[in-house]
């Protein structure tokens, strides 16, 4: 047996494991697998292992649901609150070591910022854009978005030639006013809708900074399951730095799984 954690960040969930003292010794890519299943196992968008690291507070070990491992914004969000609940800090600053390098973070209240990886370059398609922000995220703005089939769209590009071997997540996008986005993702490793994605969030953000040419601002992203908001600045060369996600991160239920 062993004890697990379930937190989400905006209705993205996450199962969170304490393995800093290698309590899991398995394969944590069909782990993953099978403990991820909606309805087989205890169901998450992804399973994240809180373990030790020599250049940062703690290290994430983040897998999707099918196994793979990429950089996960909301997961990084929820396990920066787990750390807090486990006593790795207990001030509100932290780093955390990620697949793409070592992060910052804060926790003040029920908020957790994570700081996100410059953005050096940003590709527009078209009037559509492909940002990637951790993990690679395509982006197409809509009137409405509500009534939209996401599953259907999000597939058609993530299996398209283009971007079928690496994969993709995809993002509808509506702007609702002023610095002010909808978003709804299709994201790959779970291949389907989830609730918010972070790193969609984010390239969300910073496509509508492009679009609207902006330099040092916040925009509010509001996706299916919670409020986002992602702060930055866009430099003159049109690179992105000091990119801030923000979000809350909440405690659901522990359990244990039989291994």
């Amino acid at each position: 047996m062993i004890k697990f954690y379930k937190y989400h960040g905006a209705g993205n969930d996450f199962i969170l494991i304490d393995n800093r003292q290698h309590v899991f010794k398995g394969d944590k890519i069909q782990f993953a697998i099978d403990i991820c299943k909606r309805r087989f196992g205890v169901g998450s968008d992804g399973l994240i292992f809180i373990e030790n690291d020599d250049t940062a507070d703690f290290l994430m070990d983040f897998l999707n649901p099918d196994g793979s491992r990429s950089f996960c914004g909301n997961g990084s969000r929820c396990a920066v609150k787990f750390a807090h609940f486990i006593e790795i800090f207990t001030q509100q600053q932290v780093t955390f070591k990620a697949i793409d390098g070592i992060h910052k973070a804060e926790l003040i209240d029920n908020l957790v910022k994570i700081e996100m990886k410059n953005v050096s370059t940003t590709q527009q398609l078209g009037n559509d854009y492909f940002i990637h922000t951790g993990s690679p995220h395509y982006i197409k703005y809509y009137n409405s978005i509500d009534d939209l089939n996401i599953i259907n769209f999000g597939k058609k590009i993530r299996y398209s030639d283009t971007y079928k071997k690496e994969g993709t997540n995809v993002n509808a996008v509506e702007i609702i006013n002023n610095n002010h986005l909808k978003i709804r993702t299709y994201e790959r490793g779970v291949e389907n809708e989830t609730l918010a994605c972070g790193t969609g969030v984010t390239a969300c953000a910073l496509s509508y900074a492009k679009l609207k040419k902006l330099t040092n601002n916040t925009v509010n992203v509001d996706a299916v399951g919670g409020k986002l908001s992602v702060s930055f600045k866009q430099q003159a060369d049109g690179s992105f730095t000091d990119i801030w996600l923000i979000g809350p991160a909440e405690f659901v239920f522990s359990g244990s799984y039989d291994l």
